[in-house]
């Protein structure tokens, strides 16, 4: 054996001696399995009650009273079956669907245009400016609902989707320039004066270059926008007041208060509203996180 095999075994053999050495082959590939455990008893509290509200809407009265925790004896999908053929309920969805698409558009717009002056532009105020948004998000709606009632009925904006529509973009614009000042700020400034210097203009610059950058962190403060308005509750409370204009957080409570002794029915109703917010959460989870990482390293 030649001596450089010979250093090279007993180096092996040295490092396979050393206790840290021998605790990093030891660990498990996938991580400790408490860990995993915890994750499970987490996801469980979580969902326990959104599949609680899901299987008891197939469940009679008479089952919910006898078992409150029990499965159906058989499956029943006659409470489902009247939401769903019921207009009430498309009506709301209509509406919720309409407030949501608009404070989305609202927030994402108004926000690129603030998060791009804020980032790409030095200006006296500019750092005052951004944590002026920054402390929106320290600002809940609950503490403004009583001067936004106001502001709302002397605009005479009460009882109409204008009305929930324009205060809900006001309070998503802190989260969506939060999140696109980071994206912007990252774009380099070799790009922008290489599109100076090819006659590309300042409003030519944004929408070919700062928009196709910025489409991560887009998505992200819309999907963002989108479900904060579909869940909306408290502003649409003391907005509206017809039941044909009640978005669907509204026409839960509304259709509790009605069916009261309908617990079933109350159920599938609620299990329906929630589903789309759940569903869109989950397809787009991946460009949530994705945008935030993206935010985060600019």
């Amino acid at each position: 054996m030649s001596t450089t095999d010979s250093m090279s075994t007993r180096t092996i053999t040295l490092r396979d001696t050393v206790p840290g050495r021998r605790r990093d082959v030891d660990k498990l590939p996938w991580g400790s399995p408490a860990v995993y455990f915890i994750a499970l008893v987490i996801i469980a509290l979580m969902l326990g009650p959104v599949l609680y509200i899901i299987i008891g809407g197939f469940r009679t009265n008479s089952e919910i009273t006898v078992d409150p925790s029990g499965m159906p004896v058989s499956w029943n999908p006659q409470n489902y079956i009247d939401v769903l053929t019921s207009g009430l309920f498309w009506t709301e969805v209509l509406n919720s669907t309409m407030v949501a698409l608009a404070t989305t558009v609202g927030a994402v717009v108004l926000g690129l245009m603030a998060s791009y002056v804020i980032a790409r532009y030095s200006f006296v105020g500019r750092g005052a400016l951004y944590a002026l948004f920054a402390a929106g998000l320290m600002f809940p709606i609950t503490v403004a609902i009583t001067p936004l009632y106001i502001v709302v009925r002397n605009l005479g904006l009460m009882n109409t989707l204008p009305g929930v529509i324009l205060p809900q973009i006001a309070f998503a614009l802190p989260t969506t320039i939060i999140i696109l000042v980071p994206f912007l700020k990252a774009i380099p400034d070799e790009i922008q004066e290489a599109a100076y210097i090819d006659g590309c203009g300042r409003l030519s610059f944004f929408w070919r270059m700062v928009l196709p950058l910025a489409v991560p962190g887009v998505i992200t403060v819309g999907i963002l926008a989108f479900i904060g308005s579909w869940n909306g509750y408290l502003l649409p409370l003391f907005i509206l007041n017809d039941e044909a204009q009640f978005t669907l957080p509204l026409g839960v409570q509304a259709f509790s208060s009605q069916y009261s002794v309908d617990t079933a029915k109350v159920l599938a109703f609620t299990s329906l509203s929630m589903l789309p917010a759940l569903v869109f959460f989950s397809l787009f989870e991946r460009r949530i996180v994705g945008g935030l990482t993206g935010a985060v390293k600019g």
